[in-house]
């Protein structure tokens, strides 16, 4: 049986903006304004699919930072979550970007504009 600790308001921030929205892209920056090229290249994708996302800064607070590692269990950033399940980083979605793969799942969630 693991331990409980008090309630985590990083942990609670990130469940509920996975809960809350369709598409999120836990990036270093924001969509308009990518501050590394992996970011860049997660939003230009997006963008390029026509998929509506929100993007949270993680640069915005250290506790929210490292805590999207730690909710994940995936050591880098951005992170990808479609319908709250964590697709993966910037490799992950370029290569499922690449293979189609991630224009299938978008669509077969109903998440591209006709």
């Amino acid at each position: 049986m693991t331990e409980t600790t008090a309630a985590d308001p990083i942990h609670d921030f990130i469940a509920g903006a996975v809960a809350d929205h369709n598409v999120v892209l836990f990036m270093k920056g924001v969509p308009e304004q990518p501050q590394c090229g992996f970011s860049a290249v997660c939003v230009q994708i997006l963008d390029h699919l026509g998929a509506d996302f929100v993007g949270v800064n993680v640069l915005q607070n250290e506790a929210l930072r490292q805590g999207i590692k730690d909710f994940s269990d995936w050591p880098t950033i951005p992170q990808l979550y479609v319908k709250g399940e964590f697709v993966g980083g910037a490799d992950i979605v370029r290569e499922m970007f690449q293979s189609g793969e991630l224009k299938t799942l978008l669509d077969a969630q109903g998440l591209l504009e006709a």
